[in-house]
């Protein structure tokens, strides 16, 4: 086997380059490119330590790579805080761990010829080098990197909006519906007349619940305005329209209806207790279904809190 290593210092340089960047964005702290240049250029010098035979059996020390990792990190980072250093460097491993899994599998799935000793990663290479494992660091790296950082905010997403959704119960004459809402503060609907804030619910959430009369209304709102379309006898002094507009778009109305009651409980099992309306809106929300109703922040910050 012929090692080059100007070939196993790249492939470390932007090994480390990657895990850096991806820290950066998974702590959403902007670093100077200087830093970062400079970072990864530390931590690809392992490759000549390894080469020089008093020092390659102290590179392969646990406590002296945690040393190396700090050093890494400080000078990337910066040091600040006790806190956020240490929070940089667990970041920095998990973001090693999530391309390193990653690079294990590319290495399974299309048996790149590459091992890692004492964390370098070495390729064979003869001659001018191996096309495959060149393409490997030209196309797989960036690759890697996009998938992981994809995943994560995939992840952050949906640990965020996990973290939005509240369980709903609207009393209406004698109904009850219940429903998942995210709490949205891009909704600011408000009744023009009452000033009350609106939650917009999905139609489909509700339409073997209120009466159907009430729920073809909704979907086909020019009828009604028409009159076309009539609203259930009883229900009359319950229907409101709420005027809505979106980007690009013109002014339009939604059908609304006035509860008895809103009951909004949250993920730590406090009950909110608030005014306010609810929208029919004829659209999805989710395509994953993970909620049906669009919550106005002003409900929970106006609304009566117990906790259960």
């Amino acid at each position: 086997m012929t090692i080059y290593l100007d070939a196993i210092w790249l492939l470390n340089f932007l090994f480390d380059a990657l895990i850096l960047s991806l820290t950066s964005y998974i702590l959403k702290r902007k670093v100077k490119k200087i830093r970062l240049i400079l970072g990864s250029l530390l931590g690809s010098s392992i490759v000549i330590f390894m080469l020089i035979p008093h020092t390659s059996m102290l590179v392969s020390n646990p406590i002296v790579k945690l040393f190396f990792s700090m050093l890494i990190i400080f000078v990337t980072f910066g040091f600040g805080q006790l806190r956020i250093f240490i929070e940089n460097l667990l970041t920095f491993y998990f973001a090693t761990f999530a391309i390193g899994g990653a690079l294990v599998g590319v290495h399974y799935f299309l048996q790149v010829q590459f091992v890692t000793e004492n964390g370098v990663i070495i390729t064979n290479l003869t001659g001018l080098g191996d096309p495959i494992a060149w393409l490997f660091v030209v196309i797989c790296f960036p690759l890697l990197w996009y998938f992981t950082k994809k995943r994560i905010s995939n992840v952050k997403y949906q640990t965020y909006k996990h973290d939005q959704l509240v369980d709903v119960i609207i009393e209406i004459s004698d109904i009850s519906l219940n429903v998942c809402g995210l709490i949205d503060s891009g909704n600011s609907l408000h009744d023009p007349i009452s000033k009350a804030p609106v939650m917009i619910v999905d139609a489909t959430a509700v339409s073997d619940t209120l009466p159907k009369d009430v729920v073809d209304i909704a979907s086909h709102l020019d009828d009604f305005l028409q009159g076309q379309k009539h609203v259930p006898q009883g229900w009359e002094g319950r229907v409101r329209l709420i005027p809505y507009r979106v980007v690009g778009q013109q002014a339009n109305m939604l059908l609304a209806l006035k509860p008895d009651k809103i009951k909004i409980v949250d993920k730590k099992g406090n009950t909110y207790e608030t005014k306010g309306l609810f929208a029919i809106n004829p659209a999805h929300f989710s395509n994953d279904k993970t909620f049906n109703a669009i919550i106005h922040p002003k409900m929970m910050i106006s609304g009566i809190s117990t906790a259960s």
